[in-house]
């Protein structure tokens, strides 16, 4: 059973001008059932939704991230449109999590950030719970088997879970530990108080590089970037990958697991530009976005905000 969804243009609406000046205007939906991506000399970013709370549902979070993909387009489509005729923006559709079967929706989205990371273009996934994180490594790894991965993750937690029976968005990256010969993971805005003691232990064994959200600061941003600068040398390529709960509450209250003392936009943003423009940048994923709990759309507002610089970045 195919978990695939072809895009939705219907999410792609706003202002209409006769020179794309609004992002809707320019974004090329393609269903990847019945068109094939074509290899070109622009620079192409896909858009694929992961439509999947069932990792979340397991770690006992609050559900509702699946509808993250769409809510984070329809804040997408509005916005200016300044990137030039050569740059392509393309919606591919949603891999769809069908009666609770995540082992199913990982390896299908796998497969699909494979296929767009080999016809050249920059995958740009939205969740979704970070369960996608380990599909998405694996998309990877399956197109640079011969290459060294680093993962930059800007976030609350380690998500380093031993799994015990099945995973969930709490276990991703003890599942890609576990699976590599070679784990390079650097954790950004980690909470003292969200990790407990083992995950700590857990990180230590695993030589996982990480900065607190208390050094995770704008004050601090010498030290962020030498941080970050010195991993990114260190690998081939990097996979940024987000968790919107790693943001304040105060800018993203509509998450899986708010939290008030979370890290400000201003650093997030400094260090994901010095990420963009390292040239090793690959694959790129937003999770944890809850439209449920959201207020006035302002959590999908800066989702999608993030999307747009990435791609003005990159």
């Amino acid at each position: 059973m195919s978990c695939y969804q072809k895009p939705n243009t219907n999410l792609w609406t706003g202002r209409q001008s006769d020179d794309q000046l609004y992002l809707h205007e320019k974004i090329k939906c393609i269903d990847l059932d019945n068109s094939s991506l074509q290899l070109t000399t622009k620079k192409t970013y896909t858009i694929l939704g992961y439509e999947c709370d069932e990792g979340v549902k397991r770690n006992k979070g609050r559900i509702g991230t699946a509808e993250g993909p769409n809510a984070i387009r329809k804040m997408l489509a509005s916005l200016s449109n300044h990137f030039t005729d050569h740059i392509e923006i393309l919606d591919v559709g949603n891999i769809v999590c069908k009666a609770g079967n995540l082992e199913e929706t990982q390896n299908e989205t796998s497969h699909y950030i494979t296929s767009l990371l080999h016809h050249k273009t920059l995958p740009i996934i939205l969740g979704g719970g970070h369960d996608l994180a380990y599909a998405h490594y694996n998309g990877i790894k399956k197109e640079f088997p011969n290459k060294t991965i680093g993962i930059i993750n800007l976030d609350a937690h380690f998500d380093l879970r031993q799994k015990t029976d099945k995973g969930n968005s709490g276990t991703p990256f003890y599942q890609i530990a576990q699976e590599s010969d070679n784990f390079n993971y650097l954790c950004l805005g980690i909470q003292k108080a969200s990790n407990n003691r083992i995950l700590y232990e857990t990180a230590n064994e695993l030589g996982v590089q990480y900065l607190e959200n208390t050094e995770f600061t704008i004050s601090n941003k010498d030290q962020v970037i030498a941080l970050i600068k010195d991993f990114i040398a260190s690998v081939d390529y990097i996979y940024l990958t987000i968790d919107i709960d790693g943001f304040s509450s105060a800018f993203a209250p509509g998450v899986s697991a708010p939290s008030p003392l979370g890290f400000s936009t201003d650093i997030a943003l400094k260090s994901i530009q010095y990420i963009c423009e390292s040239n090793k940048l690959i694959s790129v994923d937003l999770v944890e976005l809850n439209p449920k709990y959201d207020i006035d759309n302002c959590t999908g507002k800066l989702a999608a905000r993030l999307v747009y610089n990435i791609m003005n970045w990159s």
